[in-house]
């Protein structure tokens, strides 16, 4: 089964999960990069507004097209319980036949964000929520969700 994973990761704690993934399933990988800097201080502050708004960004061009894949594992991370912008931008962009989405968060807002995820997408196969803590300390299990 061809697979394609593509993340967006600010801290790089998503950046290490989407690694892990590609690995494990042998898949192609690439980076989502906004055209908006949510790098530092002020990038953090500019995140936080434009999640709470569900602000479509404009994004650099991408080199896989995720419709030549099976399956397409597409994740980031979760800022003030939303998708962040660049994935949801990423989502609105692209058509899936069969998705599975993950995200990390410093605790919570997962629900909220899968489901806003599935606004802009289709009902994902399968979902993963990993903590911060979780990533940093590889306390987690891949089987169930690349299965």
């Amino acid at each position: 089964m061809k697979s394609l994973v593509v993340y967006y990761s600010r801290t790089n704690t998503t950046r290490k999960l989407a690694e892990k993934i590609a690995s494990e399933t042998n898949a192609d990988i690439e980076e989502i990069r906004p055209k908006v800097n949510y790098q530092g201080k002020l990038g953090y502050i500019r995140g936080g507004k434009d999640a709470m708004s569900e602000k479509i960004i404009d994004l650099e061009e991408m080199a896989y097209d995720p419709k030549d894949y099976d399956v397409v594992y597409v994740g980031g991370p979760v800022w003030a319980s939303k998708a962040a912008n660049p994935l949801i931008s990423y989502l609105n962009n692209n058509d899936f036949n069969n998705v599975k989405f993950f995200l990390t968060a410093g605790k919570s807002g997962f629900e909220s964000s899968f489901k806003q995820m599935e606004k802009y997408s289709k009902k994902p196969l399968k979902t993963l929520q990993l903590t911060t803590k979780e990533v940093k300390q590889d306390n987690y299990d891949l089987k169930s969700f690349i299965s």
